[in-house]
């Protein structure tokens, strides 16, 4: 009996749990992108032109990107209080959009559903900062994949939630927004105690390279499956019955990683000596709080204190020299005979947000991933539009797509930007670079308006965007550190509401009522009197309603130029932290 309940504790404990909890609050934390299958609902049932709802995507692009209230939050509330004001918000902002698009409740004026669709969506910063800081903390040395399989996660939120949805098979459109309100609310305050920090680093096993490759299997079954059920819904007409055991393997499919925690916790044996040799290893690399600022003021000082020579030696000879003189320091300040003051932190130590803000390469990384993931995050806000402009009925298909692709562009950016860093040494944006080069191609396919553009930009673009939030973290907490990793991972993400308020709420919907407009004075011309009127009383929308390529022709060109500039901005990233990574991942190459 005393053995089950070690068992049991354990398993409550145990990091892998934790994990695939997050995992699962991800899953449903993603809700800002199902906004391209909600807009049109809100545009047909309060009768918004274009732009209004551009206006509407930019404040959901804001809640969703506004984490400084969650990243502060998460400091002073334990983990489970955070993401209790995160269900609430969601509840509150989105619950209240539905009763006023049912008519349940008087309809709000623009900007109070502005405000409502800001506070509803704002709750999943609060889902993922608590999910980001537990797991970045019990996993420290596996932050790429990490961060790319929980991000994903989050990405693939549209493409789960519409397939449940599927499955209500309700003909009232609005009901999506109904199960947007309840569905995540519900799943996060059921699970919100189990995430938390665990001392991660203390349970370091051999077996921990086998469970992340398990996980990123079910990724990829999981998108393969999701794409192929979506394909098939879209093509034959299917019963209910059919679509409830699609989702029902979905859901299976979900629950699959629970085995991990599962078969640790109750089948562990003693630890074998090499797995005894891991974790000691592991231990010594988490210094205590003392421990960890002295040597951050000694290495700061010894970068000042070196001779210009050093530089010039070895590899072997300049960290035994460097040693040497860190050793010599401390003693003279433990024994008081030398003061050492606290300097600026150099790059791979501890920044807080003041003193990463005057940093250059942290603007790079900000401004790279304003351009990139700006322009993205356009194509996913627009795209129930843009396939609408180009004749497809179905704009669910695209919503469901793009989240697929940028589920697996954020696992695969995670898992190939890893790579580099583990096996080269070498800068992690270099990945960046290349995701960026490939949404320029995606915004350039979209331009065009070839047969099947839609498909390959949505592939392009998603896998390109998704890339962006798997290998920014995670640059990020290496480059400026872990410290302070929930403000200065929130305050990056105000790229993308940045970008998005550009790109979305100021040139593609300009440029799509101005086409629009066009249309309908060609259509109407020379009997605009009567027929226009009558035409605008009926359908008020349908005036501002743009059909052809050219809709999003010039906004996709813009976009693929920024999208280029954003991969050299990567670029000189690259160029200028070589040095950095190099120091922060030879060492394990030698």
């Amino acid at each position: 009996m005393a053995h089950l309940k070690e068992n049991i504790s354990s398993f409550f404990n145990n990091r892998w749990l934790v994990f695939v909890v997050a995992v699962w609050i991800q899953s449903c934390a993603g809700i800002g992108y199902l906004f391209g299958s909600l807009s049109p609902t809100i545009k047909r049932s309060l009768n918004y032109n274009q732009r209004q709802i551009a206006r509407l995507g930019v404040a959901k692009d804001l809640g969703d990107s506004v984490g400084f209230l969650a990243g502060t939050l998460s400091e002073i509330l334990p983990l489970w209080g955070a993401l209790l004001i995160g269900a609430i918000q969601n509840f509150v902002g989105y619950g209240w959009v539905w009763l006023i698009v049912t008519g349940r409740t008087p309809a709000l004026p623009l900007w109070a559903m502005c405000i409502l669709i800001f506070v509803g969506t704002n709750g999943e910063t609060y889902f993922n900062t608590a999910a980001l800081v537990s797991c970045v903390q019990n996993f420290p040395k596996s932050r790429g994949p990490v961060v790319g399989i929980l991000k994903g996660f989050a990405g693939l939120a549209g493409a789960i939630l519409t397939q449940i949805y599927a499955v209500m098979h309700s003909p009232d459109h609005a009901s999506l927004l109904f199960m947007v309100a309840v569905g995540p609310t519900m799943v996060v305050i059921a699970l919100m105690f189990i995430i938390r920090p665990v001392g991660g680093h203390k349970q370091v096993r051999l077996s921990d390279g086998f469970s992340f490759s398990i996980v990123y299997s079910i990724c990829l079954l999981l998108a393969a499956y999701l794409m192929g059920v979506m394909l098939v819904e879209d093509l034959v007409d299917l019963s209910h019955t059919v679509i409830t055991i699609f989702t029902v393997i979905l859901f299976i499919l979900l629950f699959i990683p629970i085995a991990i925690p599962i078969t640790l916790s109750f089948s562990q044996g003693p630890r074998i000596p090499a797995e005894e040799a891991l974790l000691s290893e592991s231990q010594k690399q988490e210094p205590t709080k003392y421990e960890d600022d002295t040597q951050e003021i000694i290495f700061s000082e010894v970068e000042d204190e070196k001779p210009k020579d050093v530089d010039m030696l070895p590899a072997l000879e300049r960290q035994k020299r460097i040693a040497q003189l860190q050793a010599k320091l401390a003693q003279a300040a433990a024994e008081g005979a030398v003061r050492i003051k606290k300097q600026r932190p150099h790059r791979g130590e501890d920044f807080t947000l003041t003193e990463a803000l005057i940093k250059a390469d942290f603007w790079l990384i900000f401004f790279s991933l304003l351009l990139g993931s700006g322009s993205g995050l356009t194509v996913i806000d627009n795209l129930g539009q843009m396939s609408e402009s180009l004749g497809y009925d179905n704009t669910h298909v695209f919503v469901s797509m793009i989240s697929i692709w940028n589920f697996l562009g954020r696992v695969g950016g995670g898992y190939f930007s890893e790579k580099i860093v583990r096996e080269y040494a070498y800068p992690r944006h270099v990945a960046m670079a290349a995701a960026q080069a490939i949404m320029a191609v995606g915004h350039f396919i979209f331009a065009m308006g070839w047969p099947g553009a839609m498909y390959i930009g949505t592939l392009l673009v998603g896998l390109g965007y998704g890339a962006h939030w798997a290998i920014v973290p995670a640059a990020a907490s290496e480059l400026f550190g872990l410290k302070k990793f929930g403000a200065l991972y929130n305050f990056l993400t105000l790229a993308n509401p940045a970008g998005s308020l550009v790109l979305s709420g100021v040139i593609a919907s300009s440029i799509y009522d101005r086409e629009a407009e066009k249309q309908a004075h060609m259509h109407h011309h020379g009997q605009r009197s009567f027929l226009s009127s009558l035409s605008s009383f009926v359908y008020l929308d349908e005036p501002l309603k743009c059909t052809g390529a050219i809709c999003f022709f010039l906004t996709s060109l813009i976009m693929s130029g920024l999208c280029i500039i954003a991969a050299v901005l990567s670029m000189i990233l690259v160029y200028r932290t070589k040095t950095v990574y190099a120091h922060l991942y030879g060492r394990s190459q030698g």
